[in-house]
């Protein structure tokens, strides 16, 4: 039996968690192993360059979960940013009910489009004044993720425990909080602090679905709350990573002031790419959470997430008992 919130009844699944975009990673396979699970799964689309690309992976989606998904649609700077006017009518086409956005800034060009298409709108960012202003604009639910979240952290530095309530106190539209949520008590605690559904990205990567190397996963099982960094500061992009040598060697260009050239070796698509399919794990960098030395066992992804539920149920149970 799930837990019943906001979210969940407005998404139709089952327990609430999303599992967080990740860039090459959020594949049909894996986004419908998170809904199989009884989770939200989320395609990033910007995976795809081609229009009839996008068509394919949500031709694949569909053949593999009935359960409900969304599809990512990304507004950060990209080399080769798709058309995402063209992206969504294709969500339409395909019958997508859920989007969400994320990126440097709100969707305002596409707004409209959402609305006429019946869609159901979650934006995601670092900020109260981010997630006041999307509220405004008419999304339907804001996700918001503090500083030890893995990948893209803004520039803001405020943490989970902060975050979360003063998004809830700022908007009337339910919350998704993040950053940091690996287990049943980091659920709870989103829960507690008034988010009515956690995102999760680092947790679910050491699933036996992620399609990622073992050798990455068994590095990831070993790591320690002190074995992430952000990095990326030079491009204005700063990034949560594991602390691994070629995250080492873009603290230390940056730190003699090098740039984008320098460091973009290090941290490009491409590397990241090798790391995941040889598990070289010195070929590139990793987004990667704080929350990684609280997630020891790579086990298969419903398991994770049972894990994740029934530990928030006893965290509840837990401080019943002490009469609270």
């Amino acid at each position: 039996m799930g837990i019943a919130t906001r979210v969940t009844q407005m998404l139709g699944i089952e327990h609430p968690i999303l599992g967080g975009t990740m860039m090459d990673l959020s594949v049909p396979s894996f986004v419908a192993a998170i809904s199989n699970a009884g989770a939200l799964g989320i395609l990033a689309s910007a995976i795809y360059r081609k229009n009839e690309d996008l068509h394919t992976a949500l031709r694949e989606l569909k053949d593999l979960t009935d359960k409900p998904f969304a599809v990512n649609i990304n507004l950060f700077p990209m080399l080769a940013p798709p058309d995402n006017a063209a992206f969504v009518e294709i969500l339409a086409e395909h019958g997508v009910k859920i989007v969400e956005t994320s990126g440097f800034g709100a969707p305002a060009e596409l707004v409209a489009l959402f609305k006429t298409h019946g869609m159901t709108w979650i934006h995601k960012c670092v900020g109260v004044r981010y997630a006041r202003k999307v509220a405004g604009m008419g999304a339907d639910a804001v996700t918001v993720v503090g500083y030890e979240n893995g990948g893209a952290t803004g520039t803001l530095n405020v943490t989970t425990l902060v975050l979360v309530p003063s998004t809830v106190d700022a908007v009337d539209i339910p919350v998704i909080g993040g950053g940091g949520v690996v287990d049943g008590r980091t659920l709870h605690a989103v829960l507690a602090l008034g988010a009515e559904a956690a995102i999760v990205g680092t947790r679910l990567m050491l699933s036996d679905e992620c399609p990622i190397h073992e050798n990455l996963k068994k590095a990831l099982c070993e790591a320690t709350e002190l074995d992430t960094d952000i990095i990326m500061h030079s491009v204005k992009f700063p990034h949560r990573v594991w602390l691994n040598e070629p995250a080492k060697k873009v603290r230390e260009i940056e730190a003699k002031g090098g740039g984008l050239k320098e460091i973009y070796p290090f941290v490009s698509g491409e590397s990241a790419r090798k790391m995941y399919s040889t598990g070289d794990l010195e070929a590139g960098t990793v987004s990667c959470s704080q929350g990684i030395s609280l997630a020891r066992r790579v086990m298969p992804l419903k398991d994770i997430v049972l894990e994740m539920v029934e530990g928030a149920r006893e965290q509840q149970r837990r401080l019943a008992a002490m009469g609270l």
